[in-house]
């Protein structure tokens, strides 16, 4: 059943902060329907403010996109004709649960049930909800920002049923993203677990002394890191050969950090009030105008990325 991936398939997203405001942005850019709420007021009202800004940073008109995103101030109005629900609040596994036990209630039993949780399993997440809207829930794991990464990672569980989980699938390509199939619900999914293995050896490296967080940072981008966009890591392994592969993996496993609980360095940093950019402190120093840069300089990679990709595919 492919019906869902049509334009007038309702979408609604819970949670208008820094995901959900750019979720809803790109379903409402694809020509769908879209309610947005939140329980804080202020966030929803600012949301609008904030799709404007990204779409004319990408030179892309806001107004049509605007008309199609509607505000709604409870969750109950918000889902109550929905399609799809995709759910964009805080990690925190309560708040989340609460929230699907809410949703279910108030949307109707032919809605997907999606959770945007990064690392969470969605097994977890949808415990307490009766059979029906378990074979509903799904993962739809975006990346941030969501409007210009295009991976969404469509995470399973047991309970999911297959023509949800194909019609989760056929409704992102159907709006412009690059949707993958996550076949078990493990913490983390795929994504978040390659990038913390890189980040528990960053950290390493660095507590354990071998250099400063500012190498790492040019060491990725001056090596590997240019190789990524077009050369995954399965990839590169067959080209360089599996033989070589294993012999580096027989020197290099046994040195590298396997711990299982989070770096004593970040302990450390957090203790001292270093919590990243926003105090200017973390891993690195940053004053503010670094910190926009960064921001700056990130946004525009992606959206020449995107325009790329788009050129790459007509």
């Amino acid at each position: 059943m492919k019906t869902r991936a049509r334009n007038e398939i309702q979408v609604t997203v819970i949670g208008a902060g820094l995901m959900g405001h750019g979720i809803a942005q790109v379903f409402a850019a694809a020509g769908h329907e879209t309610t947005l709420t939140d329980a804080d007021e202020a966030v929803l009202r600012a949301a609008p403010g904030h799709v404007a800004h990204n779409l004319a940073q990408m030179g892309i008109e806001p107004g049509p996109v605007l008309e199609r995103l509607r505000l709604r101030a409870t969750l109950a109005d918000a889902v109550s004709d929905a399609g799809i629900v995709i759910e964009a609040a805080p990690e925190r596994v309560e708040l989340k649960q609460r929230l699907f036990a809410d949703i279910a209630a108030a949307a109707p039993r032919s809605a997907i049930l999606a959770s945007n949780t990064s690392v969470i399993p969605i097994t977890r997440i949808g415990e307490a909800l009766d059979p029906q809207a378990r074979a509903r829930l799904v993962g739809t794991h975006w990346w941030n920002p969501p409007h210009l990464v295009p991976l969404v990672e469509v995470v399973r569980t047991a309970r999911t049923s297959d023509e949800v989980f194909e019609d989760t699938f056929d409704i992102l390509l159907a709006a412009g993203k690059h949707p993958v199939k996550v076949q078990k619900d493990v913490p983390g999914f795929i994504g978040n677990r390659l990038q913390h293995a890189l980040w528990r050896e960053a950290i390493s490296l660095v507590h354990r002394g071998v250099c400063d967080a500012r190498t790492i940072d040019e060491v990725v981008k001056q090596s590997f890191g240019m190789r990524l966009p077009v050369l995954g890591p399965m990839e590169n392994a067959d080209l360089v050969g599996l033989e070589l592969t294993r012999e580096v993996h027989r020197i290099l496993f046994p040195d590298l950090d396997d711990g299982d609980t989070p770096s004593p360095l970040l302990a450390e940093l957090l203790d001292r009030g270093h919590r990243g950019m926003r105090t200017g402190k973390g891993l690195r120093d940053w004053t503010p105008g670094q910190a926009d840069a960064v921001r700056e300089r990130l946004a525009r990679h992606l959206i020449a990325a995107q325009a790329s990709r788009r050129t790459s595919t007509n």
